[in-house]
């Protein structure tokens, strides 16, 4: 198991804030979330109380925390990395505590992107005049190249999921509703080593031409396609995320065309993965393929998405983005075919830019999987 300090190294707070000044901020303001876990390994609660790690231009990082947070703060990572963390009691101002060790003369401060309103604003009255703009436009950069250890991580977490699909003939037969199968599916999840549940699809016959269906109470029939998009979050914080697409006995001939089609355009893409691809071309070498064989207005969202301590994160893989791949971005290649009323396909890995290509993190087989 990778340890935390492997996974969290002391040298993030130095790159963040060496960023944060190349982009004319005076300090970061990041709270309980991705952001905070990835800067310091401490998975935060978020609460009504201000939580809040201060990366200044021209001093060390300090964490404000509730005077009744702070012996959870001590002992999480934050502890190992010579962080001070400044507790406040319940009758102090956490915000004036904020603004009075930061330079008399900061301009401009990056506040967290999933910085809760109260508090944005909170720091905008105890900052007056102190312009703000978004961490992630800072933090972005560092986040989308995932370290050795960050990979390992996520190939943990690909292959816990993998072995809950390699499980689904246990549960996905007809006569069984969506709603029961994804309760299997989330205890095993659990079970395969995941922390929490983030999400469950379980999307059979013309529910599978929904992306993002919600699971119902619907009785799974036989010749079902049915499309199961699974995921969840890691003890050590990193995601797992893995769309499959099954029959449940003979599948209809017209899926059957369609799901040759973007298996072919799923393989081509995974196999495209390389440093100096653009996300945009990755996108489209898989679109072409589906638009060629004449589904191309039933590929209705993006390739992919990055993926590490959030399921959706930079960088994604969609038309009109120039960037460049390399080594240690991670992200799902999913393209997908939805025929609305009748059925719907998508298959997802996560693929991790290395070197010389693009390794899968999910190996579970591509084929239609017919149960």
């Amino acid at each position: 198991m990778t340890h935390d300090s492997e996974l969290y190294p002391a040298d993030r707070l130095d790159r963040a804030r060496a960023a944060a000044v190349a982009a004319g901020y005076d300090a970061l303001l990041v709270s309980p979330g991705p952001d905070l876990r990835y800067l310091t390994g401490y998975d935060a609660q978020p609460l009504e109380r201000l939580t809040c790690l201060v990366v200044p231009a021209d001093g060390g990082a300090f964490l404000v925390a509730p005077q009744l947070e702070v012996p959870a703060a001590e002992a999480s990572p934050v502890g190992g990395l010579g962080v001070e963390i400044a507790g406040w009691a319940e009758t102090e101002d956490p915000f004036a505590l904020v603004a009075s060790r930061l330079t008399a003369g900061a301009r401009r401060v990056a506040v967290d992107n999933h910085m809760w309103a109260e508090k944005v604003l909170g720091f905008r009255a105890a900052l007056p005049g102190v312009e703000q703009g978004l961490a992630g436009d800072v933090l972005r950069e560092l986040r989308m190249r995932k370290s050795p250890a960050e990979v390992a991580a996520l190939r943990r977490a690909g292959a816990a999921i993998d072995r809950v699909h390699a499980r689904m003939a246990d549960w996905l037969r007809a006569g069984r509703t969506e709603r029961a199968v994804a309760r299997d599916i989330a205890e095993a999840i659990l079970a395969e080593g995941h922390a929490r549940v983030d999400f469950v699809i379980v999307a059979s016959g013309p529910n599978g031409a929904s992306p993002h269906h919600e699971v119902s109470d619907r009785i799974i029939q036989a010749g079902d396609p049915v499309v199961v998009d699974i995921g969840g979050t890691m003890p050590d914080g990193y995601c797992s995320d893995s769309t499959r697409t099954y029959a449940v006995g003979r599948a209809p001939d017209d899926f059957l065309d369609y799901y040759h089609v973007l298996l072919r355009a799923q393989t081509a893409q995974t196999a495209a993965v390389k440093p100096g691809v653009t996300a945009e071309v990755l996108d489209a070498i898989g679109r072409d393929i589906i638009e060629t064989a004449g589904y191309g207005k039933h590929f209705i969202h993006r390739t992919g998405h990055g993926i590490g301590l959030e399921t959706h994160e930079e960088p994604y893989i969609v038309a009109g983005s120039t960037l460049p791949l390399e080594p240690g971005m991670a992200f799902s290649v999913e393209p997908g075919i939805y025929l609305p009323g009748r059925h719907g396909a998508r298959i997802e890995d996560i693929v991790v830019c290395t070197e010389t290509g693009g390794e899968r993190l999910n190996l579970t087989g591509r084929d239609l999987a017919l149960l």
